[in-house]
């Protein structure tokens, strides 16, 4: 049986022994954090996500399927594919920084894009198990679509070192059944587009938790003005991360407040869990500078309470797409960059975008129930709302 291919908003297939059963995709919703009237700093550009930054496409693959017992290699299946490619699909490596503020995860290939200052690929994101197969997913993808500079005195060579990331879903998911497939990568690398992008239990972020409320895939944007010049700061996440305890929004501690719709299967102190970040902008910045950006995704995290465990992956990577064909093989290369002093409008940006991002997942997940009947419940909209009206947060 192949696993369900689920999209935002429509209905998808099972297929068995060649008929096709509906089955709809849990967990789609376009009510975002600004709809309930939460109130977030900063201006967001029109989409509020990461695809405001002009040439940035985001694909998911979805898979959910089976309920009951858990049986490895059957399921049930509660999980999925993200990716984001900065240029589309095209091959013109980014200028590119990456930031670990606790290892407890993996993203691969960033060692070459510490050594390089470039990203040469799409970033994917996935389950902890299936990080391999992403990873060999992504380079016959990009083999197979000519998505790469061969060295000029061998046109036949071509080696790859992909990132791809992971957060753990194996509370909800049969993880080690390994579920994800080449061909669910290469789906989502495909249908990459420009436009809204899903959020909540979708892709990469279908089976992941977040302040033991459902969490999964979030996104939104900022505009700042430096020099007379307008840019963007996207920001995606798949928030995996986080206790009860501290969680915030607005301002407002929300432990006490929200203190029940807890896991049933997760002790109540256990603060395992991980986030992986996206930055994307159009700001014309250096690695060095890049690097600057992912290193204050944690402002934004811990306005919502994260403060990164022992055992969270809390990994991000930046690019910017400015400077075309800055990763041309010969020849001298002028690159533009802003000058250091300029930048802490990013800076503040970067912090902001990722706040409101880690709320949209939250607000855009629904209610998930996984393998051994095990549960996470939404975040309550209703009373989340009224929580905030009474701290004033909210009209």
């Amino acid at each position: 049986m192949l696993p369900a291919v689920c999209c935002p908003r429509a209905k998808v297939f099972l297929i068995l022994l060649g008929f096709v059963m509906p089955f709809v995709a849990e967990g789609q919703d376009e009510t975002r954090a600004r709809d309930l009237g939460i109130p977030f700093a900063g201006t967001p550009g029109p989409l509020n996500a990461i695809t405001d930054v002009a040439g940035v496409t985001v694909g998911h693959t979805t898979l959910i399927t089976g309920d009951g017992k858990l049986n490895v290699g059957s399921g049930p299946v509660r999980t999925g594919v993200t990716a984001v490619h900065p240029r589309g699909k095209t091959y013109d490596p980014v200028f590119s920084g990456w930031y670990a503020l606790n290892g407890n995860g993996e993203m691969t290939g960033t060692t070459w894009v510490e050594e390089s200052g470039f990203l040469e690929s799409p970033v994917v994101i996935t389950n902890t198990h299936s990080v391999g197969v992403a990873r060999d997913a992504t380079i016959e993808w990009q083999y197979a679509n000519n998505l790469f500079d061969p060295l000029p005195d061998d046109p036949d060579v071509f080696w790859s070192l992909p990132v791809v990331a992971e957060t753990y879903d194996g509370d909800l998911n049969d993880i080690n059944g390994f579920h994800v497939t080449k061909e669910h990568v290469i789906s989502a690398l495909e249908s990459a587009k420009s436009g809204p992008v899903a959020e909540g239990n979708v892709g990469g972020g279908t089976g992941m938790i977040c302040h033991q409320f459902k969490g999964g895939i979030g996104t939104a944007s900022r505009q700042v003005e430096i020099a007379d010049h307008e840019y963007t700061i996207g920001i995606l996440v798949q928030a995996n991360y986080g206790v009860r305890e501290t969680f915030t929004i607005a301002g407002v501690p929300l432990g006490n407040e929200l203190s029940d719709l807890m896991p049933e299967f997760r002790p109540t102190d256990r603060e395992t869990g991980s986030i992986i970040v996206i930055v994307a902008t159009d700001a014309p910045l250096l690695p060095h500078q890049l690097k600057r950006l992912a290193r204050r995704v944690p402002l934004g995290i811990s306005k919502v309470g994260g403060y990164a465990s022992n055992g969270s992956g809390d990994i991000f990577i930046a690019f910017s797409t400015a400077n075309p064909g800055a990763a041309a093989r010969k020849g001298i290369l002028d690159v533009e960059m802003l000058p250091n002093d300029s930048i802490s409008p990013l800076f503040l940006a970067t912090a902001q975008a990722t706040e409101e991002a880690i709320v949209n997942a939250m607000v855009a997940a629904r209610t998930m129930t996984g393998i051994n009947g095990n549960t996470v419940y939404a975040l309550p909209h209703d009373r989340l709302i009224d929580i905030l009206k009474e701290h004033d947060r909210v009209p």
